[in-house]
């Protein structure tokens, strides 16, 4: 794969535009390829310079890795800032490098008010203008760059700085839960001691571990106190820099002896102080504290149980998960831009033959984008705690958690999603033969017989599509590098690959076709014509059995992904007392989409509740009762999309969604009026007239919410004709096919 592709491919979706536009720089040198083609003017032999290409190589993973050191070395990015009109410069720290520099390189790179600058200093040669734009736009690049991650950096820092006073809290609240009634003196005399043995140690760690964003936002050694697992500040140091740093290190030390003195002096006890500041955040998640925060009832004294403890851990665990999970993302988007920087210069270098690599990558390096180590020195402290006071100093488990392994789809399962899928199919020919060749809809009773049992297979035909549908998204999610995981809240290593999706949704077609056949095969047989009550029980046994797999305790058949979705109907169903989230409100909008699946299991209600299956009839209908649900079924599903509309409304005080709850509750009349013109027969005419008004009101306001605020189609100002600015897809006519695809019937209409 070349770099290019791989480069887009490893791009954070979010962050997509703040990475460095490699294809537009290449651009710029296919121009210069065309002027010296067009001109007949064959590069110069290029000049050998040793083992540049190898050095580089092992430069440019220095910062990453860790390993690899340049003694004496200084760095530069933490003590001048732009605006200095320190040169930078094209050469090397010794003295040869530097007479070198002066015959070949040809760009002079400076540091500028507004970031960094090149000069190019052949610009004066033929076809110089067109080098002189690559390197301008060339350092456009670098400086978006580096802003983009020096902002993100000081935002970790601040969030950093957030988990620190929470890891206090919880530290406080483990001891006030496991010593409700004080600390014993004897662990009290084991912890002073441990701390006096530990105060030039950890004034050492201190002044090692504060990253030097956090010294510039003068935080000092309080910034990521409870994160300072270790770590050396000589790393990637000169001599002369230790020199510079000793009286910053000794007022330092001396503010963390102060700091361990008086700790010793109340041993742990003062660290509980804390939590006469510390409140738990009530987010009314359950109906409880929903009712309670209403009636204006609620506790706000601190409980200290060990259910708070666990509660607290469990959130503050997946905290530091996502801290660090930003953390990666922010390292892996310093190293590929800085990658990118080499590989076009070195397009560059190969184009011109001339030697811009390595004075340009030698400021890279020296830039706060190259050279600055804050999140790995962040990484490594995070390791350190989530590992001691998370998984008990089990550094396995630990980064197991921290590090998860993408999840490996097993080759049964992929053989079994291919062997099931083409049994479905060949199900599905054989369906139809059977119809065909047994003119099973053309004999006396059949007709009405089909009409029958097809409204009870349909439901599983429902449940396959949507399952198919899911299956689909998924692949599409992982393909364009979606967290869909963390998006949706899924449990760490429990999300399932679009092969055991398909996999599930074949396999209940699978068996639903088998039942279909069977049937079939057993009415027209005439030995089983004595059994037509046991061959009408094949679709409420394959429903009963589907049933009693998803609510099935047991860890099998995927039981996390069982038990997410089990819950997020009832908060689904439970919509105003809940706290809304992505997982639930997503659920919602599909239900809206199986008006007719929910009826199908009104159909089975009926018709097995009433016997009427015995009797191979339909009398449903005919029922006030079962009139009067089919309405309460078809709104079920948008009422419940109104009241989590109507929540986030009262919570987040957003008036979008108020607009959003109107488009359901017009969806909601136009279901009622379109369902009684279907059911009275006796004023046609009036709910006719009223449902036609109300449906094309809902299907015109529910089509421009739709594809105007959910898709962002008519955006006149985007860089994307007709389309929202950010897309995940580059092949802009999928939204057009998806639009058309998905608002082709209103959802009133698809009830």
């Amino acid at each position: 794969m070349k770099f290019g592709k791989e480069f887009s491919a490893q791009m954070v979706p979010e962050w997509h535009e703040a990475y460095m536009d490699y294809n537009h720089l290449k651009s710029l040198l296919k121009e210069i390829v065309k002027f010296k083609r067009k001109n007949n003017n064959p590069p110069p032999p290029p000049q050998s310079h040793g083992h540049q290409h190898l050095h580089r190589k092992m430069t440019i993973l220095r910062t990453f890795s860790g390993l690899l050191s340049k003694p004496g070395r200084k760095r530069h990015h933490h003590h001048h800032p732009h605006g200095g009109g320190a040169q930078i410069g094209p050469f090397s720290d010794s003295d040869d490098d530097i007479e070198e520099g002066l015959k070949s390189a040809p760009i002079l790179v400076h540091s500028a008010s507004h970031g960094y600058e090149t000069t190019f200093l052949m610009a004066a040669e033929e076809g110089g203008e067109y080098e002189t734009v690559f390197f301008r736009q060339l350092d456009d690049e670098f400086n978006k760059v580096e802003r983009f991650y020096k902002e993100k950096v000081e935002e970790v820092v601040r969030e950093a700085v957030m988990l620190n006073k929470q890891m206090d809290a919880l530290i406080a609240f483990r001891v006030k839960v496991e010593h409700p009634d004080g600390w014993p003196w004897e662990e009290r005399t084991v912890e002073m001691t441990r701390l006096a043995s530990n105060v030039a140690i950890s004034a050492a760690a201190v002044a090692a571990s504060t990253p030097a964003g956090a010294r510039s936002m003068k935080l000092g050694a309080q910034a990521l106190e409870a994160i300072q697992e270790g770590g050396s500040s000589k790393a990637g140091k000169s001599d002369e820099e230790d020199e510079d740093d000793d009286e910053d290190k000794e007022k330092v030390e001396e503010k963390v002896v102060a700091d361990d003195i008086s700790r010793l002096n109340a041993a742990r006890p003062s660290s509980i102080e804390v939590l006469d500041r510390v409140k738990i955040n009530n987010t009314k998640e359950t109906p409880r504290s929903t009712i309670k925060h209403v009636l204006k009832s609620s506790n706000p004294e601190l409980k200290f149980s060990r259910d708070n403890l666990r509660r607290v851990e469990e959130k503050l665990r997946r905290a530091f998960v996502e801290f660090y999970q930003k953390l990666r993302l922010l390292k892996s988007y310093s190293f590929l831009n800085v990658l990118a920087f080499s590989k076009i210069l070195k397009k560059y270098d190969k184009v011109t033959s001339r030697n811009a690599t390595k004075p340009y990558m030698n400021m890279v390096d020296n830039s706060y984008l190259g050279g600055s180590d804050e999140v790995t020195r962040l990484m490594e402290r995070v390791e350190a705690t989530f590992i001691k006071h998370f998984t008990n100093a089990n550094r396995t488990k630990g980064m197991n958690i921290l590090r998860p392994q993408a999840k490996r789809d097993r080759h049964r399962i992929t053989f079994s999603t291919g062997f099931l899928g083409g049994c479905m199919f060949s199900l599905v020919v054989a369906l139809f033969a059977i119809i065909r060749t047994r003119n099973i809809l053309q004999e006396d009773g059949h007709k009405q017989y089909m009409n029958t049992m097809f409204p009870l297979y349909s439901l599983f035909g429902f449940i396959v599509l949507h399952v198919i549908m899911y299956a689909a998204n998924i692949y599409y999610w992982r393909r364009y590098r979606v967290n869909y995981s963390f998006i949706f809240g899924f449990k760490q290593g429990t999300e399932l690959s679009y092969r055991q999706v398909l996999l599930v949704g074949f396999s209940i077609g699978v068996l639903a076709l088998l039942c279909v056949i069977a049937n079939l095969d057993m009415e027209v047989d005439p030995e089983t014509n004595d059994y037509k009550a046991l061959t009408e029980l094949l679709p409420l046994i394959l429903l009963i059995c589907m049933f009693i797999v998803l609510v099935l305790p047991f860890n099998i058949f995927y039981r996390s992904s069982r038990l997410f979705f089990l819950t997020c109907l009832f908060h689904c169903l439970a919509a105003p007392l809940y706290k809304v989230t992505l997982p639930d409100f997503l659920l919602g909008d599909q239900l809206t989409s199986q008006v007719q699946a929910l009826r199908s299991v009104q159909f089975y209600i009926c018709h097995y509740g009433w016997g009427d299956y015995k009797l191979r009839q339909n009398t449903c209908t005919e029922s006030d009762t079962y009139n009067a649900f089919l309405f309460i079924v078809a709104v079920v599903p948008y009422v419940c999309r109104l009241l989590q509309c109507l929540r986030r409304l009262f919570e987040e005080k957003n008036a979008e969604q108020g607009y959003n709850g109107i488009k359901y509750f017009l969806t909601i009349v136009a279901v009622c009026l379109r369902t009684a013109y279907s059911v009275d027969k006796d004023n046609q005419f009036v709910w006719r007239m009223l449902a036609g008004i109300f449906s094309a009101i809902a299907a015109i306001f529910c089509t421009y919410w739709d594809l105007v605020l959910d898709w962002g189609l008519l955006n006149r100002t985007s860089k994307n004709r007709w389309l929202r600015d950010k897309l995940l897809i580059p092949q802009k006519k999928v939204y057009f096919i998806a639009m058309v695809s998905t608002n082709k019937h209103p959802h009133h209409l698809k009830s």
